[in-house]
């Protein structure tokens, strides 16, 4: 039995409004204290840690925005699916540059691609999101497939 319709493999390729940020040295030298950063780069606020970009991916949302448990809402790019927990699958970055305090830039992000396993206990859909982080120019600097599964 498949869970995965037509209609929801017609999703694949949706992308969201791609948005810009300014990488700041006081942002990265927050964050690096944050996250117990040990290098000098990233505490001096040259280089940002690569989940550091990730963050930019959270908007900063009133409380009464929060779900009831106090995550963010769900990226718009989860479809709603006929399997409603979702998951972690893992993650997997290609670093073209590091990111630097002074740059600008774009991200995008898309869905691109759906599968659908059996696993143990059932059917399992999993969901691969790109994540592209690259300059004004167009010059790639990180990209991150993500895999979320659905079961």
């Amino acid at each position: 039995m498949t869970v995965l319709t037509d209609e929801l493999r017609a999703l694949i390729g949706t992308e969201v409004a791609p948005f810009e940020f300014e990488i700041t040295r006081n942002d990265i030298k927050k964050y690096a204290v944050a996250t117990g950063q040990r290098q000098r780069r990233y505490l001096d606020g040259d280089e940002a840690p690569l989940l550091f970009l990730f963050s930019a991916m959270m908007p900063v949302l009133p409380l009464d925005e929060l779900l009831p448990d106090g995550r963010q809402p769900d990226s718009p790019l989860i479809p709603e699916l006929p399997l409603k927990r979702i998951m972690a699958g893992g993650s997997d970055y290609r670093v073209h540059r590091p990111a630097r305090a002074g740059d600008v830039l774009i991200c995008r992000q898309k869905l691109a691609d759906l599968y659908e396993k059996q696993g143990g206990s059932g059917p399992l859909i999993f969901m691969i999101f790109e994540n592209r982080f690259e300059t004004l120019a167009g010059e790639p600097v990180v990209t991150e497939h993500l895999t979320r599964i659905a079961r």
